[in-house]
């Protein structure tokens, strides 16, 4: 394996360490407000969720008393995402893989920020939202560069970036009539982690199980695809149907 390949496994055994150290010490007895506003996932249940906070607590204390912008956090996350198309447009995953990390850490880190410092606002909230989807599509976009040899691989990360958009637009919409739906399997954060980690672990991976390389993320990325687009579709559905029972002469 390569020296990046050596050195993401050893923050994932430092992740799993701190993982144990959370639980040890109660293992959010008291939940996040902002983690406890949120619905649950299949893939990312409260537990983990909340020893992400824990985790990034330190840093994210220190980050308000410097007065840091939460502004500064939303450019550094399309900055990440666009590191990221570059790096899986160049064959770097495991790269592209942590830069995927960062960017979500990012992406916690500006709403979190905003909200400590009393900045929060409908502008924040607008550039939060739309510049996340700004750093997905660089991404994406790298992403089928890299699979540009496999047609199958290309149209599930057609899937996957059509998904994530749509995901994203329904809920919008649905906010934009007065229902808020934010529910589904396939979320931003779930996006996120199972991209990062299938680029993290697919060089490994595949050269231990003698697959060509990419196997693994392309299956990452199709289940990323189905996900999203039922995400989509589950939301469209819940929207509709709320919509209906307010207007039952629809």
């Amino acid at each position: 394996m390569s020296p990046i390949d050596w050195v993401a496994l050893g923050l994932a055994g430092a992740c799993v360490v701190s993982m144990g150290v959370f639980g040890a010490l109660g293992g959010a007895r008291v939940r996040d407000p902002d983690v406890a506003r949120r619905s649950r996932t299949v893939l990312l249940g409260f537990w983990v969720r909340d020893w992400l906070i824990w985790t990034v607590g330190p840093w994210e204390r220190a980050l308000v008393r410097g007065r840091v912008s939460p502004l500064l956090f939303n450019l550094a996350g399309v900055a990440c995402g666009l590191a990221a198309g570059i790096a899986y447009a160049s064959g770097a995953l495991s790269a592209a893989g942590w830069l995927v990390l960062l960017g979500g850490l990012c992406d916690v880190l500006d709403g979190r920020i905003a909200r400590a410092r009393g900045v929060a606002s409908r502008r924040g909230a607008f550039l939060d939202s739309t510049l996340d989807r700004f750093a997905e599509t660089f991404a994406f976009m790298g992403l089928s560069l890299y699979f540009a040899g496999s047609r199958l691989a290309c149209l599930a990360t057609l899937g996957a970036l059509g998904g994530s958009l749509l995901v994203s637009y329904a809920r919008a919409r649905g906010e934009a009539h007065g229902v808020s739906q934010s529910g589904g399997v396939m979320q931003r954060a779930e996006r996120l982690v199972v991209l990062a980690l299938s680029s993290l672990l697919d060089p490994p991976v595949v050269a231990a199980l003698g697959w060509p390389p990419g196997s693994l993320l392309a299956i990452a990325v199709g289940l990323i695809a189905v996900g999203s687009i039922g995400t989509a579709i589950y939301r469209t559905v819940a929207i509709a149907r709320v919509l209906r029972e307010r207007d039952p002469g629809s």
